[in-house]
């Protein structure tokens, strides 16, 4: 690597737990990891001949009485140096307090290796805003029923109905779409529109664990199974017994763990590894991925898996969604203790419109997340969200731009959630389509109160109740 290349990461006061993830997950992605176990060291290496070469500092553990003076006092050195916090817990409070002190990011713990290198990344782009991919927007989310999520475009809505007919059955479900476009939402989704509801929901990020203790994580092991088994583990697949598990990115398991994990799908049996007896579950499989299963995967957990499958469209395919969405986000996050109640503008929404979210909703939720910390306005405008043109135009990524909205798509989206009537070849969608689309609105607009969906419709309960199985529409919560 070439010297004028090189990007050094200052590891503040971290654990020796988390120094060693952030050093090799850095490593991976070309950097290299500098400690300093307090805010003089850091200071001291800012300072250094070789400071200059430090392009982002990770604060290993937030602590509430000195975080915020800790990113003070590295702001006070270098500017424009971006500052990544990682602390335990969900706390909204915590990351409002280091964001207005300076932070630019805020990730939680346990923290996925691709997390940490996408915040590293998009931190270290001077072309962008930092802090656009908060990951701790995800943490404030509450449990949705699939006629709750945001989404009037066909391809969603198809998604949702494919979702909820499967929510209904124990067979294993594949959910594919690109990262940040909502498929642990859509999981969640099913298990609380499903039988299992009242049964635990786990999620196993598949990228994230070793593959040398993948087995273990899942099947879980016997004491004296292998060195350093001191103990024994109850492996997720018995933790989950009379609920669903979630594999995120199911594509990245070992081989021999797809054929043992078709082995349980198959049989119901669970052996730990050491062990020579088995457990039965009764446990519901759903897996998703970015892309459709690759041809090395294994063939027979492939056919499971994909006896249904439900396909997430990008947020760029679906701009019409943005506005909505946005205003959602928004009164979600105003929501949280420290951020006041702000609105916004048709300006800014306009602008959000436009761009195409590479990090689809995940990257919306963060960006509202941000702008609703430093708005000092009652209301959102264009000129809080400068760097989506800023980005579209210098990142050179094709899928940053959306592709040119009219008009007249842009006031209708505008005036807030609606009912596409047109597919994208030009012809009218079937009335059943638009019927089931008009009643989703409407569960959503009313918060799932049936008795004033029936009458805003102008039915009969019976008759609205009638029409849900028809169009296999599932308002469970």
């Amino acid at each position: 690597m070439r010297a004028d290349t090189i990007r050094f990461l200052l590891l503040v006061d971290a654990e020796p737990a988390d120094r060693r993830l952030v050093a090799a997950t850095a490593a991976r992605s070309g950097w290299n990891t500098l400690g300093a176990p307090s805010v003089a060291d850091a200071q001291e290496l800012l300072g250094g001949p070789n400071g200059h070469e430090i392009r982002a500092v990770l604060i290993g553990r937030w602590d509430p009485a000195s975080g915020a003076a800790l990113v003070r006092a590295l702001r006070a050195d270098r500017p424009g140096l971006p500052i990544i916090v990682l602390a335990e817990g969900g706390s909204v409070g915590q990351a409002v307090e280091a964001m207005r002190a300076g932070a630019s990011d805020f990730l939680v713990r346990p923290v996925a290796p691709e997390r940490l290198t996408e915040a590293l990344a998009v931190n270290a782009d001077r072309r962008r805003a930092a802090g656009e991919l908060a990951p701790l927007s995800e943490k404030m989310a509450p449990v949705l029923s699939l006629d709750e999520l945001i989404g009037a475009a066909p391809d969603f809505r198809a998604a949702l109905a494919v979702a909820a007919k499967a929510a209904r059955s124990r067979l294993a479900l594949l959910i594919v779409g690109e990262a940040g476009a909502g498929k642990e939402t859509i999981a969640r989704a099913v298990h609380a529109a499903s039988p299992r509801a009242r049964g635990p929901f786990l999620v196993i990020d598949c990228r994230a664990v070793a593959a040398n203790i993948i087995d273990s994580e899942l099947f879980g092991h016997v004491a004296g199974a292998f060195p350093g088994a001191f103990a024994e583990r109850v492996g997720k697949l018995v933790e989950a017994d009379g609920g669903t598990l979630l594999l995120d990115d199911v594509a990245a398991l070992p081989a021999a763990t797809q054929a043992a994990l078709d082995r349980v799908l198959a049989t119901g049996e669970v052996r730990p590894v050491g062990c020579n007896g088995s457990n039965s579950v009764d446990v519901r499989i759903i897996a998703t991925s970015s892309a459709a299963l690759p041809d090395s995967f294994d063939p027979g957990l492939a056919e499971r898996l994909s006896a249904t499958v439900v396909t997430v469209p990008a947020l760029r395919d679906r701009s019409g969604d943005i506005p909505a969405l946005a205003r959602h986000l928004l009164a979600r996050h105003t929501g949280q203790p420290g951020i006041r109640p702000i609105s916004i503008g048709d300006d800014a929404l306009a602008v959000l419109m436009r761009y195409g979210w590479p990090g689809n909703v995940r990257q919306l939720s963060g960006v509202m997340f941000r702008a609703a910390l430093q708005c000092s306005g009652s209301a959102l405008t264009a000129d809080d969200f400068p760097h989506i043109s800023l980005q579209s135009r210098f990142t050179n990524r094709v899928g940053d731009m959306a592709g040119e909205i009219g008009q007249a798509a842009t006031s209708a989206a505008l005036s807030g959630p609606g009912i596409t009537l047109w597919r994208a070849d030009g012809h009218l969608r079937p009335l059943q389509e638009v019927e089931a689309d008009l009643i989703r609105l409407a569960i959503g607009h009313y918060r799932g109160k049936m008795t004033e969906v029936a009458r805003r419709l102008g039915i009969g309960r019976s008759t609205l109740y009638r029409k849900l199985a028809e169009l296999g529409i599932d308002t469970a919560a």
